[in-house]
């Protein structure tokens, strides 16, 4: 997920316009397009809230497309939203039950796209293996923290940095714990 510096992924009303930035750091990569289609080919399905689900939707009624493909995507929510495509599905319930007991037995690789309430269930949960926190260069001093009202400490390994000529930088952790050891197990 993306986030500001100060670790927010939108500000209070939902809105992401600071997401495009001017910086420049000359010694970063360039995001390479087919890095990044590689990339999203290795993801089997989507899980988001309801109100990223509402940020895409008004990202494609803005035309910038639907950013997740024709892969599955649900919708963890308790309200009636419009179903826009056949590859979106609505839930609610229990999100460890939904994971582990639907999700994990189907999908190999399962990319939790947001938002801060989600990702924060995530890591309570022991759902998650690993965390990328891209990181813009601008700070908005209030919004939706990207990991809201953690209720314990979660270990993270840095195991990637990537500095973009943009002067966004992305970080990837893997979850260290119990999802790991299980995982490094079988």
């Amino acid at each position: 997920m993306a986030a500001s510096l100060d670790g927010f992924i939108a500000r209070r009303d939902g809105r992401v316009d600071w997401l495009e930035t001017s910086d420049e750091f000359a010694g970063g990569d360039t995001m390479d397009p087919g890095f990044v289609e590689a990339f999203l080919k290795t993801i089997d399905c989507y899980v988001m809230g309801s109100r990223t689900y509402e940020t895409a939707l008004r990202f494609e009624a803005q035309g910038l497309g639907w950013s997740y493909g024709d892969k599955p995507t649900f919708v963890l929510t308790t309200r009636d939203l419009p179903r826009t495509r056949d590859t979106v599905e609505f839930y609610s319930g229990d999100l460890a039950q939904f994971v582990n007991g639907h999700l994990r037995p189907t999908f190999r690789t399962i990319w939790f796209v947001g938002g801060g309430v989600v990702s924060a269930e995530c890591l309570r949960r022991d759902l998650a293996d690993e965390v990328r926190y891209s990181i813009l260069p601008i700070l908005i001093g209030d919004g939706i923290a990207f990991f809201e009202k953690l209720d314990k400490d979660v270990a993270l390994h840095l195991a990637e940095v990537k500095a973009y000529k943009s002067g966004m930088v992305e970080l990837r952790y893997e979850v260290q714990g119990h999802r790991n050891e299980l995982r490094d197990s079988t």
